[in-house]
């Protein structure tokens, strides 16, 4: 993103630029890998309370957005857990558990329904996540995790997709060192709901490149400025229905190692006739209670904030929650534009979102030459919170000419500089529906890479559709691409609008 007061090009993002990318080379890139299943070793115990949700309050020990007991269809004994999605939720429930640092865990349930995911937060190390498309059928989903060498409890979860139907689980489990928690009560293989279908163990690994993604709610993000710089100066409330995610620019740095500050501008609310916090704080909540998230964006162009160590990641994450609660923020952006450390970083957002829970929404907006290889630590860091991650609107702007996955160059502001570059992304293991096209919404917004609004309608549709594309076509389609970005929602307002009605309405209506 530019600086909070004035934009200006970056050197570094020239033509030299996309000559040092070649140097840099593709040899990063790499498919995601499939999360593995583990026998629990001797002296293992059961972590999990009510894993078999055979309590008398069937939902103990679970914190759920929309789950809810279920006695008809279940896996074992009389009792599962039944959650259904809604509009921009998941219906994820989660459970936090107490572990050991340094430990190995094994992670399993059973569940039944289309597009369930079963993994862990906050472990420390690289947090597990798998998934199966599902269906009709109860099946085992099943991973593994270490801990970190100071981690002492980790947040379990269980959800569905946007969208779908309701989804069932029954006889979650984390094998491992610890104090044991109660067994499930039944843990008969045989299920004893009526007409439910024998259960067959189909563990499933995480998704590769070629295995169906679940539906993907297109999301159009834009970013609100929290200062006056040219463009259109806008309420919270003024942004136009059509983003569904709003990220306020920006938090600033504090005094600490870590440590987030925000307040309102005041010139930005003299110019709105006394904007006051009040006022905006009711805006972020009438755009929540509308369906949209709105988050703090971190960083920006001069953005100074640092996180490179345990202390800085825990100051991260205690002043972030502190504004989420403060303002109504449904979580962060990333958009730090002076180098990253992808453990410390990574380590701050996992505790983040285990303090926040469900609904907690996270973007990132890298430059371009974060993102050219798997072995660069935004890249790294989108990978290591991939669990947790919302979408990555990578800025394709600002930037000269740069590679593309097929190992050419490409210029900014042309549709093969769009999809090309999407293309290393989408195939160095983000999931389709986190990978989003950041665009500049007019010729002042950036210094360069600016592209009408049908050519990035062109893009999403080559990535979705493999049509309307430039000379580079992706041997991949990804329908389930994620969606859109531009800074920003007041630079398209002074433009007219184009992004929030032209990109809008085209990711909405796109399948």
């Amino acid at each position: 993103m530019p600086p909070a007061r004035q934009r200006r090009p970056r050197a570094v993002h020239s033509m030299l630029a996309g000559a040092s990318a070649v140097a840099i080379g593709l040899s990063g890139l790499v498919l995601a890998g499939g999360s593995g299943t583990a026998q629990a070793a001797p002296g293992d115990v059961e972590l999990i309370t009510n894993g078999g949700f055979e309590d008398a309050n069937r939902l103990n020990g679970w914190t759920c957005t929309a789950g809810a007991p279920e006695t008809t269809t279940v896996h074992a004994g009389t009792g599962a857990l039944r959650s259904t999605p809604e509009g921009s939720g998941t219906g994820e429930c989660t459970q936090t558990v107490t572990v050991k640092p340094s430990s190995t865990y094994t992670l399993s349930s059973w569940v039944q329904g289309s597009y369930v995911y079963l993994g862990a937060r906050g472990t420390g190390g690289t947090d597990p996540s798998t998934w199966t498309p599902g269906g009709t059928t109860w099946s085992k989903l099943s991973t593994t995790f270490t801990t970190g060498a100071n981690t002492t409890s980790v947040t379990v979860y269980l959800h569905g997709w946007y969208g779908q139907p309701a989804f069932l689980a029954d006889d979650v489990s984390l094998l491992g060192p610890g104090d044991p928690k109660p067994s499930p009560t039944a843990t008969s293989p045989t299920p004893t709901g009526p007409g439910s279908p024998s259960p067959t163990d189909t563990t499933t690994p995480s998704p590769t490149a070629t295995t169906p993604r679940p539906p993907s709610k297109h999301l159009l993000t834009g970013y609100w400025q929290n200062f006056d710089n040219g463009a259109t100066v806008q309420r919270i409330s003024d942004v136009p229905a059509a983003y569904d995610i709003i990220a306020v620019s920006f938090a600033e740095a504090t005094g600490t190692a870590g440590g987030l500050g925000f307040a309102l501008d005041p010139t930005l609310s003299s110019r709105l006739g006394g904007y006051t916090e009040a006022q905006f704080k009711a805006d972020i909540a009438a755009k929540k209670a509308a369906g949209k998230k709105v988050i703090l964006s971190v960083g920006g162009e001069k953005g100074s904030v640092s996180v490179s160590s345990a202390s800085a990641a825990a100051n991260f994450a205690n002043t972030a929650w502190s504004l989420m609660q403060t303002y109504g923020f449904d979580g962060v952006d990333i958009d730090l534009e002076n180098g990253i450390n992808s453990t410390y970083m990574g380590q701050a957002l996992h505790t983040l979102a285990a303090k926040a829970g469900a609904g907690f929404t996270l973007t990132m907006a890298p430059q371009t030459i974060d993102m050219q290889s798997t072995g660069m630590e935004y890249f790294k860091l989108a990978l290591n919170v991939k669990d947790i991650l919302t979408i990555v609107n990578m800025q394709y702007y600002n930037s000269g000419a740069m590679l593309g996955c097929d190992g050419q160059v490409y210029s900014q502001g042309t549709v093969n500089f769009l999809t090309a570059l999407a293309c290393i992304q989408l195939k160095g293991g983000l999931r389709p529906d986190q990978v989003g096209l950041g665009v500049p919404a007019s010729t002042s917004a950036a210094g360069g890479g600016y592209v009408s609004p049908s050519v990035v309608n062109n893009a999403l549709d080559c990535l979705a559709a493999g049509t309307n594309c430039g000379s580079f076509k992706p041997d991949t389609k990804w329908p389930g691409i994620g969606g859109a970005m531009t800074w920003s929602t007041n630079w398209d307002a002074k433009a007219g609008g184009g992004i929030a009605s032209t990109v809008g309405s085209h990711l909405h209506a796109m399948p």
